[in-house]
């Protein structure tokens, strides 16, 4: 789980115009709320966020980012940030699957954690602690003017055709107010009250299994015999369940699943059956340890998608909108670029210079990469309920694919020919097609080389491949609609010297051709070669489809 979860009663509530008004609400406070707005902020609006909980959270839960959403943290200026906070594991590289930690390992999963990806992009993979993490967004949205509300819960939501009432409650004092918002996110977790008042299902297999976490303090050096574990999943006939560090030295924290249908429930878990689970999870009949705690909440590991990212005023991001087993460190990250996917998008259609059904296409972009993300979860969470390795290997694709190499099927782009749109591609050797990631190509300008991914952060960006000449009348196009638009070439002629000449094969094109990038640094349109026609009138056509103008 890495959003907050939070309650809120099916009521409505009548308009009452004299309420405050804000562009955006946000309703929870987890990694997804808090990085929507950030985002936000980065685009110009000043969200206001509500979470139940009086601050963020203060288990691990989520421990690895991966680097497709550094590139996000990098673009708003947070990398640094992210990178200073990271967990004292960050050098761990073991996912192992064990009969119990001392014993042998059944299988250990390929991590792209260890991989040099350099070649793909300029950032790397970040083990982080979710405690961790969420404070640092929290002090980034604090600079940025977000209004936080924590200990804040969402009552009720009423919209009709100019916003939404949403009636709120001071969790400490029990008072009541009211919030007129034009848009609101659903970043309030797995369980998302919100959802539910708007009554959007969900499909997937659902609930797989209950758990509770404790946390203990002992030696297992003797186990680990060498190994630096990010976790190690338990399945014997004693425990079932994950082994984790804290501090890589004595501080871990288990997970350990229970069943309800057979009697079983989280009270079952006195200090005295944690010693025994831990000692047989471990597999040290006499194993010293010390139980710290065993009173934190009981939770489950679930598969599970909305079935719509989108109605009306309404944008449901993170857990709320997809919930995975922790295998594979897909879930944080997923939702983060939920969060990056909308942000723009909102921005656009708040400042009056794109149409309302711009906020549609956060579904039709989002919600087929989260069925993928589920269904490459949950075969991995297969391998560590047992199933062998090579049942599933057929299935499964690498982590860096699904880092970098979901595509998207239709949504807020020019598209090409929808017959050749796969889920994923290769990101070794991209496509650049639009609702593609923009390739990272190394560039060199006046200061040096740098990626083509950092020319994205703001607005719209048409990169050509070489002089810009033949494609500048496109700066034009961008302000006459009141865009932020950016041209550079790359290459012979251009702006920037294209360095290992790999531009025009990653991006597509051929020399004197196009590739129009979105503010979220994806691909939203193409010309292979040189402009045939009034290049003005041609990017004026294909931004007003790309922001539902016409």
């Amino acid at each position: 789980m890495t959003d907050s979860d939070g309650t809120a009663a099916p009521t409505t509530q009548g308009v009452n115009m004299s309420q405050e008004k804000v562009p955006v609400l946000i309703v929870g406070g987890g990694l997804t709320g808090l990085s929507a707005a950030v985002f936000l902020a980065h685009h110009g609006v000043r969200a206001t966020l509500v979470e139940r909980h009086p601050s963020t959270s203060v288990h691990p839960k989520a421990r690895a980012i991966n680097p497709r959403t550094m590139e996000l943290y990098r673009a708003v200026g947070m990398e640094e940030r992210v990178r200073a906070g990271r967990s004292p594991i960050s050098g761990n590289t073991d996912l192992v699957h064990v009969e119990t930690l001392a014993g042998n390992e059944r299988v250990r999963m390929p991590n792209a954690s260890i991989e040099d990806i350099s070649r793909i992009s300029p950032t790397q993979w970040t083990l982080i602690d979710q405690n961790q993490l969420e404070p640092i967004l929290r002090k980034r949205a604090e600079e940025v003017g977000v209004d936080l509300r924590f200990h804040t819960r969402l009552d009720a939501v009423a919209e009709d055709s100019d916003g939404v009432t949403a009636t709120l409650t001071d969790v400490g004092t029990g008072e009541s107010s009211q919030l007129r918002a034009e848009y609101v996110v659903a970043a309030d977790g797995s369980r998302s009250p919100l959802r539910e008042l708007l009554g959007i299902g969900a499909h997937g297999r659902g609930t797989i299994t209950n758990l509770v976490s404790f946390f203990f303090d002992a030696d297992l050096t003797e186990a680990l015999r060498g190994r630096k574990i990010i976790a190690a999943y338990v399945n014997n006939p004693a425990v079932r369940g994950t082994i984790i560090p804290i501090d890589n030295d004595r501080k871990w924290v288990i997970n350990v699943s229970f069943f309800p249908e057979k009697g079983q429930s989280a009270e079952d878990f006195t200090e005295e059956r944690c010693v025994e689970l831990v000692r047989a999870a471990v597999g040290v009949p006499d194993l010293p340890l010390t139980i710290e705690s065993v009173d934190m909440p009981a939770w489950d590991i679930s598969a599970r998608i909305a079935d719509t990212f989108a109605t009306g005023r309404f944008l449901v991001a993170g857990d709320a909108a997809h919930v995975m087993p922790p295998t594979g460190a897909f879930g944080a990250s997923t939702g983060i670029q939920d969060a990056y996917n909308l942000a723009w998008k909102l921005a656009l259609v708040l400042d009056g210079k794109a149409g309302r059904d711009l906020p549609a296409t956060y579904d039709s972009e989002r919600r087929p990469v989260a069925e993928e993300t589920v269904r490459q979860a949950m075969l991995r969470f297969a391998v560590r309920e047992g199933k062998q390795f090579q049942d599933v290997a057929e299935d499964l694709v690498d982590e860096t694919t699904m880092t970098f190499g979901f595509a998207y099927p239709a949504g807020a782009f020019v598209g090409e020919d929808p017959q050749l749109w796969t889920v994923t591609e290769n990101p070794d050797k991209p496509s650049g097609r639009p609702g593609t990631r923009a390739p990272h190509v190394t560039v060199e300008g006046a200061h040096g080389p740098f990626s083509t991914v950092d020319l994205f952060p703001v607005g719209f960006t048409l990169l050509t491949a070489g002089a810009v000449g033949p494609w500048a009348a496109a700066a034009q196009a961008g302000r006459d609609l009141g865009l932020v638009m950016t041209v550079r070439g790359i290459g012979e002629g251009g702006d920037y010297t294209d360095t290992e000449d790999t531009f025009t094969e990653r991006y597509g094109i051929a020399p004197g051709g196009a590739v129009l990038v979105r503010p979220d640094g994806f691909v939203a349109w193409r010309s292979s070669g040189s402009p045939e026609g009034d290049v003005a009138h041609i990017l004026t056509t294909v931004l007003r489809r790309v922001l539902c103008l016409d």
